[in-house]
Order: C-alpha cells, then structure tokens, then sequence
C-alpha cells in the first residue's frame, strides 16, 4: 500500500487530469442511462406473471388494460364519440365500454344494472384502455386533451406516467436542498471553510463516476435513480474526514505536505477501507433478492461506495495537497460543544436505559415483522396527492377498479364459454369479457374481421378480460388472484396465464416475502467478519450488530405502531442499508473504548468514549438523518419519499443506539469481550487494526 501510495503522489498532475477526464466523460453518459419505470419488470423469470406477460406479448398486439378514463356529464351518444376519439390516439391499442359488453341501443332498464353500471353511472361514462407505456407522458396527455379538463385517469399508466414525469425532475431538485445542508453540518463540525467543499468535490466526483457508469447496465430502476446520488453522499462522505484529519494531525509534526499525505494514505487506508467494505457488504447483501430491483439497487450502491473510496484514496491527496494554503487561511475553531459532560451522563443512565432498550426490542421486532405492508404501485402516490383524491371519487362511484387477463388455450369454445360463466359467479368479478359473450360462440369466425378476432384470439390463445372491483393489492385483492387461478385450472390445467396489477403484486409479494430471511443473513453473515477481522474479537461484533439490528427492528416497528402501511421495497432495502451504513457509527466507539481500556476502568473507558466520539458520530448521522428527511419531503414519489423518510429515521435511532445502548453493553460484558480475543499471527493484520483505530481516532473534530 505505501508503494501505491508513493505512485499517487508522484503522479498528481495525471492523476488529476484523468480524474477530471473521467468525471466529464460519465457526467455525459448519465443521461444516456436507461431508466425502468416498472417494477414488475424485475420480476424474476420463472414468476407466473412474467412467464404470462411473455406469453401476452408473443401472441397479442395490445396488452393488459392500463388506464380507466373517466368522463362525467355525457349522454350514450356522447360517449360512443368520445370512445371512437380515444381509439385514435397514438399509443392507445384498444378501448373497451358498455357497447361492448351489453346492447347500448336497447334502454339501458332493461339491461342487467351491475354490467350497465360498472360503465356509465351518473351520468359518467368510464373507458377501459389499453396504452403503451413506453411514451406514457406524452400518450396521457393526448387522451386528456380529448376527455377534457373535468376528466380523471387512473390506471398503471397513468402511475407510470407520473413517475416518469415527476420522479426524475426531483433528482436533481433533493441534490439541489442536500448539497447546502450537508455542506453547513460539515462547516459547523470541521475546522476550515475549505475543507467541507473539497469533501463536495471529491465524493460529487465519485457520484458522477457512479452515476455515468451505470450506461454499462442493462437499466437502472427509478427507484436506484432516484436515491443512489443522496444515499452515496450519505454514507461515504466521512472516508474523506478520516483521510484529511489524519493529514492534518501528520501536518502539525512540522513534515513535508506531501510527507504528511503519505503518512495519513498509509494509516487511513485500512480504517477507509473497512468502514467502506461494511457498507458494500450491507449493500451487495441486496444483490441476493430474487425481485432484481434487489441486485439492481445493491450493484449500483455498492459500486457508488467502491468509487467513493478510490475518490478519497487518489483524488483527495491530489487535492488536498494543491490547495494547502487555502485550507490553512480558512482554519476557524469546531463550533461543537466539548460532550464530556454529555459523557458522565450517558454513563449514569446507560445502564436503566439499556434494559428498557432490551423489554422495547422484543416487541419492535415482532411489530417489523407484522406491519402492513403495499408490494406494488399503490405506494406511488402520496396520501394528499391530486391523483389519490380522483381515485377516491371515481371508487365512489364505480367502486374499486381493477382489470386482469386472463389467456387459456384456443380450440374449445364451449369450455371456454364454461369458464366464463364460472367466473361471472365469483363476488369481486363485476364483468367477464369473452370470445363467447361478445362475439358470439354461434358465430363462425370466418364471418368475423381481422380485428374481432384479434381482440380475442391470437396464436393459439384465447383472451378474457376481467373486471375486478378491488384495488391493485390487499388481502381482498389477493383472494381474488387466489380464486381466478383456481377456476381457471379446474378448467385448463396449468396451460392458463393470468396478468393484471394484482397478479403481479401478489407474485411482487410472494418473491420479496421470501427474499427478506436471505438478505439479512448475508448482510449479518458478510458484515460481521469484517467486524471479526477489523476487531479480533468474538463477543465485539455481537454486540454491534445487536446494537444496529436492535435500531432497525425499533426503526420498522414504528409504522406497526403508529397503523402506517409501509412499501415492502423500503422495507427490505433499509434492512440491509441502515446495518452497512450505521455499523460504521459503533465500530469508532467500540474501537475508542478498547483503546480507552488499556488504561482505564471500564466505567471510565466507557465515559471517555463517548466524549471523544459523540462529534464524530453524530456529524455523519446527521448528514444521512438530513438527507433521509429531505428525500422524504421533496419527493413526491411514495415509495422514494418514504425511504427516505425511514433511513433519516434509522440514522437518527443508530447514532442514538451507539451513544446509549452500546455503553452498557460493553460495560456490562467487559469481562466476556477481554477473555474471547482472538490472536492472529498476521504481524498485516494487527498494523491494519491499530492504523484504523488511529485514524478513526482522528475523525474526531479538533475542538474536542
């Protein structure tokens, strides 16, 4: 390493230039990057929604109904024009009404209420389209122009419409509020003006490498898009903290500048090093999901936390070094408080505390694994959002809406025609359309166009559309999922294919339910042998992670608590980012007070540490706790916005965690933590445990 280290140095001025060359290049990829708006696209292969989609899109030129336009004051006549207008707009495949399902030009008295009234009521008319969603902006703003200003559109491509129009917008927009916040916590916890603005640079600079080199991936899901750049400023900024601090405490022996910077690369390097590897491990953890928005987000956060170290490792000496002066004459005092007094008091109270901590997990960790959870788009959309308050009215008035398609086998009319009326008996099914209810079973398709029969058979298969009055997910939602594919295989066996919302999130559900035990594990598993190595001890690593996973139980618990629905999305990725990215917080104070040990009671060690590393510790939780917040506020994405709501959250519970919790623990079983070291011969191994207690030691501000 300090070979590498000397190679860095002596080629600052290429270094530099590539560095800069690099960054402008990615800076131009990133908007190149092929963004996916849909989640059921990371389905995994062998789902049964994926495997009927397929089959949907190898057979049927039109998809899955998506979007339901309603129109209010229209007479029938008025209707039929608005659906023959519809029909025409580019990107819509199909449009389906009352006409096609009941005889519209007998009164509508005589016909059956429940068909009649699931299209028109009121006086309102509701259209069921089928529209691509690959220009869904553009294609919604088309049919609203024809519906007019007092229309409402709901559907999963009005969903995807929205994300697409409004989720990316935001990036740039929650940088814009992060940025100024994380750069005015650093100007308060460090000692120079100039030092918080080349920590921006480096890390914005591994941000852009990131960001620029995910061309290289097949996609990137909006989710991913949307919360990578904040998340990886969130949890890396502090490598350059370490490196920097430690160069300015070699700079006070009155050496060389760049003799200094050697020292500090080669005592940081391993502190960087392992903080950054438990951050990767929580992150690749998520590669492990069968739902691959899992090893999408995990990829792309763990490259960004591979990037940021070299960043910190390369360019920040490159920096540091040419910008000395400036960093001198912009040397101010920490604004922060000594916390030795905060230190005595945790130690008074960490004990009582850390038992009612003990009682409060047991239940937050029953309560995490109970709460209400939304697996697919229906979290999308914020409680007080323009397009939840129009759903609420159209469900007043239609009742909940819903469409499947379900595809059997094509040959056997009257089977089929079993089926359907099968179907038209189950409660939550308010219509059935069929080959042999619309066309007419009579009627040989000789007699019929090319587009009658395309509607309804192609290549082998026979289509059903069904209309379902439940939401998109939910006990009720499901069941019904449960009961179609029942009937449909007393029928057909297991040659049918069902697609819909529902369907996929039922299947969303049944993959990320099973995905949930093997992340953790592995993050667990991964995490704690680099706390092993890092710490050589056994009880050590026990006792973080119970200190971190303790903080992600009460953290999650919390929606259970307070009657919140919660994405499972959010869920399953916080598990494992809250432990890659906060463990970081209890490896400084474990590591100050074993140093503390040496010399000290463990009353005292215990006390000393949190004086020395309170600075240290809530400066990067408040950056993530800050970032979180903002993310949650200014994005108008439910699923983003709160991710970044319960990660601000569990930020704020860690920090809260190590500085309460985490003392009580090693005092109480200091005893256990002093007989389990274990001895390695690995002369390497020991200098990379004591280089990284040096540096984390000099993480801490030099006001304390």
């Amino acid at each position: 390493m300090s070979r590498l280290n000397d190679a860095i140095l002596r080629h600052k001025n290429a270094i530099f230039f590539a560095t800069l060359a690099a960054a402008l290049l990615c800076a131009a990829a990133i908007p190149l990057v092929q963004i996916n708006y849909s989640l059921s696209d990371y389905l995994p292969d062998h789902a049964p929604s994926t495997m009927a989609l397929r089959v949907m899109e190898n057979s049927f030129s039109d998809q899955v109904p998506n979007t339901n336009v309603y129109i209010p004051d229209v007479s029938i006549p008025e209707a039929l024009t608005y659906k023959k207008h519809l029909e025409g707009v580019s990107g819509v495949s199909s449009v389906l009404w009352l006409d096609d399902v009941a005889d519209i030009y007998q009164p509508l008295e005589m016909q059956d209420t429940e068909t009649v009234e699931a299209w028109y009521k009121n006086s309102g008319a509701l259209f069921l389209l089928t529209a691509d969603t690959e220009d869904s902006v553009a294609i919604m703003e088309d049919i609203r122009e024809i519906a007019g200003k007092d229309s409402i559109l709901l559907g999963e491509a009005v969903n995807h419409a929205t994300i697409q129009s409004v989720t990316m917008e935001e990036v740039s927009r929650i940088m814009f509020y992060v940025v100024p916040v994380v750069l005015l916590i650093l100007l308060i916890t460090t000692s120079s003006w100039f030092e918080p603005v080349l920590f921006l640079i480096v890390i914005g600079v591994a941000i852009l490498l990131n960001e620029g080199t995910n061309l290289f991936l097949p996609d990137v899901s909006y989710v991913t898009q949307a919360t990578s750049a904040v998340l990886q400023l969130a949890v890396s900024i502090d490598y350059a903290v370490f490196l920097l601090h430690s160069f300015a405490r070699f700079r006070e022996e009155n050496i060389g500048t760049e003799e200094a910077m050697k020292k500090a690369m080669d005592e940081s390097a391993s502190a960087i090093a392992a903080s950054a590897a438990t951050t990767v491990f929580g992150f690749l953890a998520l590669t492990l999901m069968n739902f691959k928005i899992g090893p999408n987000m995990g990829a792309v956060l763990a490259k960004g936390v591979v990037f940021s170290y070299l960043s910190v490792m390369v360019l920040l000496p490159v920096l540091a070094i040419r910008t000395t002066k400036l960093m001198d004459k912009t040397t101010h005092r920490s604004f922060l408080p000594s916390f030795d007094r905060f230190g005595k008091v945790v130690i008074r109270i960490c004990m009582p505390l850390a038992g009612a901590v003990l009682l409060l997990m047991v239940p937050s960790f029953l309560a995490q694994r109970n709460n209400a959870f939304l697996y697919g788009s229906e979290g999308v959309h914020s409680e007080d959002s323009k397009i939840r308050a129009d759903a609420e009215y159209v469900h007043g008035i239609f009742g909940e809406i819903q469409q499947m398609v379900l595809l059997v086998p094509d040959g056997d009319v009257v089977k089929e025609s079993s089926l359907a009326a099968a179907l038209k008996q189950v409660p939550n099914l308010t219509s059935v359309i069929a080959y042999s209810n619309t066309v007419g079973a009579q009627i040989p398709p000789e007699f019929l166009s090319e587009d009658q029969i395309s509607q309804f058979r192609a290549e082998g298969y026979s289509r059903l559309i069904l209309g379902a009055s439940t939401s998109s997910e939910g006990e009720e939602a499901f069941a019904l999922v449960k009961t179609v594919r029942e009937i449909a295989k007393e029928y057909y066996g297991d040659t049918y294919h069902l697609l819909g919302q529902n369907v996929v999130n039922y299947d969303l559900k049944a993959t990320i339910s099973g995905d949930n035990l093997i992340v953790n594990a592995a993050a667990i598993i991964a995490i704690g042998v680099v706390l092993l190595i890092t710490f050589r001890n056994i009880f050590i690593p026990l006792i973080l992670l119970l200190t971190i996973e303790g903080a992600i139980w009460i953290n999650l618990g919390i929606p259970y608590f307070t009657g919140s629905s919660l994405n499972y999305i959010g869920y399953q990725i916080i598990s494992a980012v809250q432990l890659g990215a906060t463990v970081d917080y209890g490896i400084l104070f474990a590591q100050k007070y074993l140093n503390n040990r040496k010399s000290h009671s463990k009353y005292n060690a215990a006390r000393m540490a949190v004086s020395d590393t309170s600075g240290s510790i809530l400066t990067p939780a408040s950056i993530l706790a800050t970032s979180g917040a903002l993310l949650g506020v200014v994005s108008s994405n439910g699923v983003i916005s709160q991710l970044g709501m319960i990660l601000g959250r569990g930020a704020v519970i860690s920090s809260g965690m190590v500085l309460f919790f985490l003392p009580a623990l090693l005092i109480l079983f200091d005893g256990a933590i002093q007989k389990t070291e274990i001895q390695f011969q690995s002369s390497g191994r020991k200098h990379t445990a004591e280089s990284q207690q040096a540096a984390y030691q000099m993480s801490g501000h030099r006001g304390n």
